[in-house]
């Protein structure tokens, strides 16, 4: 019996494709009495790529409001966009602070 016969005779299963969605952390700006607005701008935009406006709507929410989502990810995203913010405020001397919480 041949190869290709032997294979006419396999069943080809589907995979299973999982629905299952990791879940969604949000990291959170908040305010002090310390930072300057256009810092808080400038870092919006670099780590999680705002726009001028959009960027400016945050540092403003975080300004009134006292903290502002700046962004939604899977976990180990979210958790290295909080540390840049740290890291870059830090080296700018700013006590500017980012947290991670669950959407």
């Amino acid at each position: 019996m041949s190869v290709a016969h032997k294979l006419d005779n396999l069943a080809v299963l589907e995979p299973k494709v999982s629905a299952f969605k990791p879940p969604l952390y949000k990291v959170v700006m908040m305010n002090d009495d310390y930072t300057p607005m256009e810092f808080v701008v400038t870092v919006v935009k670099k780590v999680f790529n705002k726009t001028q406006e959009e960027a400016n709507r945050i540092m403003m929410e975080v300004h009134n409001r006292g903290s502002a989502v700046c962004g939604t990810y899977t976990r180990d995203v979210a958790e290295t966009k909080a540390d840049l913010v740290i890291e870059y405020a830090r080296m700018e001397e700013h006590p500017l602070q980012a947290v991670v919480g669950e959407e």
